[in-house]
């Protein structure tokens, strides 16, 4: 073999132990986010197990309780919706601390929407383990709990989803008579420049 053969092979050889070692990495990466992931899933439902039979049994009982988790996840619905709006996100000009703030209030009000149910199922009991294990105990007010935040977050989602349709629906008939009202003095945008 002449002497750029033996090159040839060393570069080879040198490129696939370093894909061996970008793929045991990776794999290793993969192992350790699941690892974290896993941790962070039995960390929430021992903490759900822990506060549920005091939230429970509060006034009004768990249907109280389903009502409030309801209340607070169509709440960070609409909040997550506002801070992430195209509008609010296309703004020029914003400064970063004003951007970051924007993420910021986002990632926190999408945390509530979506944390207020995880933390109603992770207070049922589950399903796949020992019956005589804590994890498996059913909370004497869940179901009703469960129940309650299902109607309240279903019909305050419904009612909110309306009222935001209606608002954007106005606001686009207002624009399209404002440019029609332009228009007629020469000052708005033809139709052949919106088209394009």
């Amino acid at each position: 073999m002449n002497r750029f053969g033996r090159t040839v092979n060393r570069v080879r050889d040198r490129f696939r132990s370093r894909a061996g070692w970008g793929i045991a990495g990776g794999v290793l990466f993969l192992a350790a986010l699941l690892a974290v992931l896993l941790f962070a899933m039995g960390l929430w439902k021992w903490f759900v197990r822990r506060t549920a039979p005091a939230l429970v049994d509060l006034p009004g009982g768990g249907w109280t309780a389903g009502a409030v988790l309801g209340l607070l996840s169509v709440a960070g619905w609409a909040g997550g919706a506002w801070f992430s709006s195209p509008e609010r996100n296309r703004a020029r000009g914003r400064t970063r601390p004003a951007r970051a703030g924007l993420a910021i209030g986002g990632a926190l009000c999408w945390t509530v929407a979506f944390g207020a149910p995880m933390y109603v199922l992770g207070a049922l009991p589950g399903r796949n383990c020992r019956s005589g294990a804590t994890t498996c105990a059913y909370i004497p007010g869940t179901g009703g709990a469960f129940l309650s935040y299902a109607a309240t977050a279903a019909l305050l989602g419904w009612l909110w989803y309306r009222r935001r349709g209606t608002v954007t629906a106005a606001r686009r008939a207002e624009e399209r008579a404002r440019m029609r009202r332009l228009r007629k003095k020469g000052k708005g945008r033809s139709r052949a420049a919106r088209s394009s």
